[in-house]
This record gives C-alpha cells, structure tokens and sequence, in this order.
C-alpha cells in the first residue's frame, strides 16, 4: 500500500506504534487480571512483536524461506494465542502446553502455503523462495494437504493414547471435512480456489484447535 500511494509512510509507522504499544498494554493488563508474579501474557506478546518483524525485516526476513517464514505464521496463529489462552485461564506448567502447539503449528505451516498460490510469480521475481516457489504449485498443495491432515491425525492420536477418546473422536469428525475440501478445492486447482477453500475448510480446522486446547485445558495429567 506504501508505493501505490493507498496510505504514508507516516501513517504506517502511526499503526505500528499505535498497535504494538496498545497490544502490549492489553497484554500487561491480562497479567494484572490473572493474578500473574510474572507478566507471562506480556513475555509472550513481546515474543510475538519480535517474530512479526524478523518476518519481514533484514537480516534474518524469514518470508524469504518458504519453510521458515511459513512455519512462523504458522506458530503465530496458533502456537501464540493457545499459550496466551492457557496463561491467562490455566497454567504453563507441564511441557506438553509447549510441545504440542508447536507441533500443531506445523498444519499451520500448511495453511500459509495456501495464501501463496496467487503470488508466486511475484515471488520468484522479488527472490522470495516461496513453497509453491521452491516446489512448484502441483508439489506445494500437496506439502499444504499432507501437513494439515497428517498433524490432526498426530494430535487425534496423541488425545487417544492419553484417554481423551471423545475428544479424539471430535477432532476425527472435524477433518473428515477438511479432507472433502482438499479433493474438491485444494488439489484440483489451489491457485483459483485458495479463498474458497480457506473459508469453507478452515472453521472446522479453528474448532478442531479449540476442542485441543479445551481437552488439554481440562485433563488431569496426574492421574
């Protein structure tokens, strides 16, 4: 939007000041309400504004890798709001509340691949080593496809060995959709249908993210 004039320079710098500092204030601020001794939600916020701007920003501009930039947007919509999610109503006290957002992180890897689609022409040009760049497009919808499926099913495993067989159950039935989206969208053609796709799929994947989080949220890992 800089270049084409749709908005300053200033006005850029403005938003991010505006957002970074009133989010980090939020942060602090749910720390207080929880009752936090030490600013957890905060530590993670500031975590997050740090992998925001390596994303972007040299020397390190992860986006310039197709598995990095997209694995960072995968642990940002994912990885960071459950942590948030369980400082703020539970605690961040057993390894697995780490271990298997970062994991399921990886189907959110699968997931930027597809806003990738649309753009790799434009990417190769700017030497952005995009997945559909690096593997093509018939190669990277298959990359997006396996890891979304084959994380849940991880996930869906895991929750069965740990005895959270409904749980396990209910994140079964919500990729059952996933999967129809995938033969019928996804695969035939991910560059015309990456929105269709995006919207009628990815409810079911938010929901299967949220009945995780809720199991582990909720099971007694002591007994």
């Amino acid at each position: 939007p800089i270049p084409s004039g749709a908005i300053s320079e200033g006005q850029v710098i403005f938003q991010i000041w505006f957002l970074l500092l009133g989010g980090l204030g939020i942060a602090y601020g749910l720390d207080v309400w929880a009752g936090h001794d030490f600013p957890t939600v905060l530590a993670l916020s500031i975590f997050g504004s740090w992998v925001s701007y390596i994303y972007s920003a040299p020397p390190l501009k992860l986006k310039q890798n197709g598995w990095a930039g997209n694995y960072a947007l995968g642990c940002s919509y994912i990885s960071l709001p459950w942590w948030c999610g369980q400082a703020v109503f539970g605690e961040l006290d057993r390894p697995v509340y780490f271990i298997l957002p970062i994991l399921y992180s990886i189907a959110g890897l699968g997931i930027a691949i597809v806003n990738d689609f649309k753009s790799v022409e434009g990417d190769r040009q700017l030497g952005l080593n995009s997945l559909p760049v690096a593997f093509g497009i018939d190669g990277a919808k298959w990359i997006c496809a396996g890891s979304v499926t084959l994380t849940q099913l991880g996930v869906a495993a895991y929750l069965q060995a740990i005895g959270e067989s409904t749980y396990a159950a209910i994140l079964l039935g919500l990729l059952l959709p996933q999967i129809y989206f995938q033969a019928t969208l996804l695969l035939p053609d991910p560059v015309a249908n990456d929105v269709k796709y995006q919207a009628q799929s990815q409810p079911f994947f938010v929901f299967g993210i949220l009945a995780t989080a809720l199991c582990l949220g909720h099971h007694d890992f002591s007994a």
